[in-house]
């Protein structure tokens, strides 16, 4: 038997109507939640006040989400800016209504909308509230000058104590690796950002999306009851395809003059187009069997090749935990005196450099990157990793005596 793992994972865990409750969506809410149960220990470790910790978290999902959002278009799909602007802000469709979600999020721009939005927090007071406004020239029935409230966003310059640029971001990048860490994850069950063709004995044939396409419109006219895909005992092909076999059960009362017409012409378009996940030229005719099963309905058997690949999602999800777990060790060594900017260097520079290296593993985002010789993932890479650099050697000409492990 040919050594691969068939990944057949549904993105959806239930879907009602239009709307779909998905992996990725569940698993990025998690990530947040978790990573702010543990700023809150954080905050009582170093006896900061742990309403704060809620500020936090609302400045980071929505620089998560905003940077990482406008990051994808302006870095990899800035057409969209003229062609269909309110996607940029809408996750859903008009026509017909359907909630999309974000399409595309760029982790660079996530981490460039988290930088500075924790400047802003470091820095200022902004809230969203009602406050009393004086009115020049105006007295009230005591003398004073009059006031009247007003609702709107208000910014005040502040300084926290314990709470410098560097302080938070040392604290909070290693939540990100956490929050990361999920969102690969979700990466994985949604079959995007795929690793490159892979010979090795982990390597991942993507059929997930196979199966949603050949089951979709289950409240139409769709013939197929049930559909599994399996490996088969054939040669594998040449640059990791692998032989799979996609077992298709139609509904009771489909003719086998339906099924065979789903299968050659359905069942092919959706192999043709999946180019992705599957090696099945257009031009071939399609090799499959159709088969009348006992109970009277008929069953078909297609064989063809998937395309196995590197798990590229789990790589960087795992590199994620692990990065996590010893940013978060090493926190606990210094806590309050942790030398400010030590954790935030060592993460920009492990994670951005592990992110460089991982790209030679994975299928460029979009076609401009195949005439460059290092995609835009890459690029994007190098400056952080500079950074990281420049500010973990700042934090050891600090004096010693700042840099005492915690009792």
């Amino acid at each position: 038997m040919l050594e691969f793992i068939l990944w057949n994972g549904s993105p959806e865990i239930i879907s009602v109507g239009q709307f779909a409750l998905r992996w990725y969506g569940l698993l990025f809410a998690l990530g947040f939640l978790f990573s702010q149960q543990i700023l809150y220990y954080i905050h009582r470790q170093e006896g900061k006040p742990e309403r704060d910790v809620d500020t936090l978290t609302i400045y980071m999902i929505v620089a998560t989400i905003v940077g990482a959002r406008l990051g994808h278009v302006i870095f990899y799909q800035p057409e969209i800016l003229w062609e269909s602007p309110l996607s940029v802000i809408l996750p859903f469709e008009f026509s017909p209504f359907r909630f999309t979600g974000f399409q595309g999020l760029a982790s660079h721009g996530g981490a460039i909308g988290i930088l500075f939005a924790l400047w802003l927090y470091s820095n200022y007071s902004i809230r969203f509230s009602k406050q009393d406004v004086s009115l020049e020239g105006k007295e009230n029935e005591e003398g004073s000058i009059a006031k009247k409230q007003k609702l709107g966003f208000f910014v005040k310059k502040r300084v926290r104590p314990g709470q410098s640029y560097l302080q938070v971001l040392d604290r909070i990048v290693i939540l990100v690796c956490l929050t990361g860490c999920f969102i690969r994850l979700g990466n994985f069950f949604n079959s995007e950002i795929i690793g490159k063709p892979s010979n090795n004995p982990l390597s991942i044939v993507f059929v997930s999306r196979i199966t949603e396409s050949i089951m979709r419109d289950q409240n139409g006219d769709n013939p197929v009851a049930y559909t599994e895909i399996k490996k088969t005992n054939l040669p594998e092909g040449q640059n990791a395809r692998m032989p799979i076999k996609i077992i298709i059960l139609f509904k009771k009362g489909v003719d086998e003059n339906r099924a065979t017409n789903f299968v050659t012409n359905e069942v092919k378009y959706y192999l043709s187009n999946l180019n992705e996940f599957v090696d099945e030229p257009a031009m071939q005719p399609l090799n499959y069997q159709i088969v009348k099963e006992q109970d009277g309905s008929y069953a078909a058997s297609v064989k063809t090749f998937g395309i196995a690949r590197h798990p590229a999602q789990l790589y960087e999800s795992i590199s994620c935990f692990l990065l996590f777990a010893f940013l978060l060790w090493y926190w606990s060594r210094y806590k309050v005196n942790l030398p400010e900017g030590r954790i935030f260097g060592i993460f920009m520079i492990v994670l951005w450099s592990l992110r460089f290296v991982y790209e030679f593993l994975k299928e460029n985002q979009v076609s401009f990157e195949d005439q460059m010789k290092f995609n835009m993932g890459q690029l994007l890479s190098i400056p952080l990793v500079i950074v990281g650099i420049l500010v973990l050697i700042r934090s050891y000409r600090r004096p010693a005596a700042e840099a005492q492990p915690a009792p």
